[in-house]
């Protein structure tokens, strides 16, 4: 008998990978039910879709896949009891987040080669920005009482910081997994107290889980301070969020930092090799023309390195035209659950900065050109010499 698979319709790609299994039903995350899942083997879902008891019991689902790098939206204990296997796609996005702290910085901190800053969550996504910023050479500490960092040869021990200390830096990204519990939970790791810490100046970017920031103490705290700036890309709650925030923050966007084509693909073809693996079948390689087209080429003035940096980013990364789309369909609305649902669903696609071909002007000697060369490739663009 054919197996049934049953998928978060936003998943892109996903009878391409899928198909081979047998039936795919794509249905909106956020409204799958028991039903909807009560005769499917595989379920393949995003964030959006809490997969507990309620969801599965009863069911004949075999295996859980989310294309997505966290799993506080799945039951595990739950998934284990029940003998149910289940796979998340860690790191698939990373450099789609990481991209889009770049592209905020350009937008808000045009001078983001002098400061200092701070990594909130150092695993996958906060340990690639992390790496990214070390590799520029730019002043970066970080903060995670989860991680062993003696075992991990990419963090410098030197770097690791206390909470307090991370929240005296220029810019603190905050990259950290949602824990409710055990030494270190995460959930309002950021409230009242810790935000008045935050000193004049800062620029606070949050592109991990919303309730690691206490929505309702940062409305308070903005409403009181404009000597910060405020990037938030997840909410505290999503996707009902507070509007009265909304105006408060500097740059808006409906959790999307990961949303690169090229990032939900790789989230995509993860869980189609872990089904892969739990079934004992083969992997059939994608078919590459799926990561073709989409380029352009940025041709940069002769201007000194950071305007240089700047305009290949927002080149490859309009975050002020995210915002923008944001705040205008969110206009007037009393409740914004489905039209922010509806926004990521719609997001335009956007392709990570390794499509684009920078092309570099004349102007510059030899020494800066090289340098130029260096950080647009640290960056991750491709550049014509």
């Amino acid at each position: 008998m054919a197996m049934r698979i049953v998928a978060d319709e936003n998943i892109p790609h996903v009878r391409h990978f899928f198909e081979r299994f047998g039936e795919v039903v794509t249905r909106p995350g956020r409204r799958i039910s028991a039903d909807d899942v009560r005769e499917a083997d595989v379920l393949v879902v995003r964030s959006v879709t809490r997969v507990d008891k309620d969801l599965l019991l009863g069911s004949r689902v075999r295996f859980v896949g989310t294309c997505t790098i966290g799993v506080d939206h799945l039951d595990t204990q739950f998934l284990d009891q029940q003998g149910i296997g289940y796979a998340s796609a860690p790191g698939c996005n990373a450099n789609s987040v990481v991209e889009y702290v770049f592209s905020a910085l350009a937008q808000l901190r045009p001078q983001w080669l002098s400061l200092s800053f701070a990594v909130v969550g150092c695993g996958n996504v906060g340990g690639a920005l992390y790496r990214r910023l070390k590799a520029l050479g730019l002043e970066v500490s970080f903060y995670d009482p989860l991680i062993d960092v003696a075992a991990r040869q990419d963090l410098d021990p030197s770097d690791a910081v206390s909470l307090r200390t991370a929240l005296q830096a220029d810019v603190v990204c905050l990259h950290a997994p949602l824990t409710r519990s055990g030494e270190h939970p995460s959930w309002h790791l950021l409230g009242e107290a810790e935000l008045a810490q935050l000193k004049p100046g800062c620029l606070l970017l949050n592109a991990g889980r919303g309730p690691v920031i206490d929505n309702q103490a940062l409305r308070k705290c903005l409403q009181r301070r404009n000597d910060i700036n405020v990037v938030l890309d997840v909410w505290e709650p999503e996707p009902e969020i507070d509007l009265a925030l909304l105006p408060l923050v500097d740059l808006a966007t409906p959790h999307i930092a990961g949303y690169s084509y090229d990032g939900k693909v790789a989230g995509t073809e993860m869980i189609y090799q872990s089904v892969c693996r739990f079934l004992g079948l083969d992997v059939v390689e994608r078919d590459e023309s799926l990561l073709q087209g989409g380029g352009q080429i940025v041709t940069l003035a002769d201007q000194p390195l950071q305007e240089c940096l700047n305009q290949a980013i927002l080149s490859g990364f309009d975050i002020a035209g995210d915002d923008r789309r944001m705040r205008a369909a969110l206009a007037g609305l009393d409740t914004v659950g489905g039209v922010f649902d509806q926004l990521r669903k719609d997001y335009p696609k956007r392709r990570e900065f390794f499509v684009n071909q920078v092309v570099l002007g004349d102007g510059h000697n030899d020494q800066d050109r090289l340098q130029l060369q260096q950080a647009l490739a640290l960056l991750g663009f491709a550049v014509t010499k």
